[in-house]
């Protein structure tokens, strides 16, 4: 005979009814930036200074390779990891800019905007209490992100005397045996900090040292005007301790499209592919064309 087992009351919300929301996400608020942006969207005649994006629509004949893409049928799904010639083409273009070599076949996955790798390079890293250190302020989702992994975002200020850049001596002082990893994004998102090779220099070494990761938001990196721009993988030693995260929001004028990418070794790429099998399966198609046409003839616009 089966034993009964007696089940405890479910907790109720006040208004009797049980409560089925995770509490870590009733813990947080959602993004203000995004709510700015429904208001503003409402309204006529206003300027939003609230949300990222270029000012003007994405180069037509970017638009015309999607459009050609579903003239000619590519409505299937890609590979998990994106169409091999758009890694391929990601790969050529990152050896060009920043002379960093990545293996388009496993060092490259194609992600549903630079939301997602954050999203899956978080989710791939942490174990529930590992912290990660992010500049404060910053991106909207860099602590949300985190805590959802079950990580711990551990906040080191900037200020307008280092023009909001973050610096390698705010950080040691931060790092503690939960340390897993700095997350850096430059330009920076909301300061437009800029952080100076000389200073990476020391982060990376600061990396080095405690044998941390460095998570690299650079989806800003063609927005800048008055140094050039470097890639952290670059560095000396840095290609197998950084997750670089980018996309094509910025530099093309293809927020829309939510089409970005993961660049980092092997041991990274494979736990976010496994991630993102069962979450997103893989990029739209056509915008994976678009981003292919972007690569091979838009630099003229950027």
């Amino acid at each position: 005979m089966l034993e009964t087992q007696h089940i405890a009351a479910n907790p109720e919300t006040s208004s009797g009814q049980r409560n089925f929301i995770s509490q870590k996400v009733n813990d947080f608020p959602p993004s203000g930036i995004r709510k700015f942006f429904d208001l503003t969207a409402s309204m006529k005649e206003v300027i939003s200074l609230g949300i990222g994006e270029p000012d003007f629509v994405t180069p037509w004949h970017i638009r015309e390779a999607a459009t050609y893409s579903l003239e000619k049928g590519y409505t299937m799904y890609t590979s998990n990891s994106g169409l091999l010639e758009l890694r391929q083409e990601l790969a050529r273009y990152l050896e060009l800019h920043y002379g960093v070599s990545y293996n388009p076949e496993s060092e490259i996955l194609i992600t549903v905007g630079t939301s997602e790798g954050l999203d899956l390079t978080m989710r791939a890293i942490l174990n529930p209490g590992e912290e990660i250190i992010i500049p404060d302020p910053h991106y909207v989702a860099y602590p949300a992100d985190i805590i959802l992994a079950g990580g711990v975002p551990i906040f080191v200020p900037v200020s307008e005397e280092n023009n909001f850049a973050i610096k390698a001596s705010d950080i040691e002082p931060r790092i503690t045996k939960q340390t897993k990893a700095i997350l850096i994004g430059y330009p920076a998102n909301p300061t437009g900090a800029v952080i100076f090779k000389s200073e990476l220099n020391n982060i990376a070494r600061l990396a080095e040292k405690y044998d941390l990761l460095v998570i690299s938001d650079e989806i800003y990196a063609r927005l800048i005007y008055s140094v050039e721009h470097t890639c952290f993988s670059s560095l000396l030693g840095m290609k197998e301790r950084t997750i670089l995260i980018g996309g094509f929001s910025k530099s093309y004028a293809m927020t829309g499209w939510r089409i970005g990418y993961v660049a980092a070794s092997r041991q990274f790429i494979q736990p976010m592919t496994k991630i993102h099998q069962y979450t997103m399966l893989c990029c739209p198609t056509m915008a994976q064309m678009a981003a292919i046409e972007a690569l091979k003839r838009g630099e003229s616009e950027v």
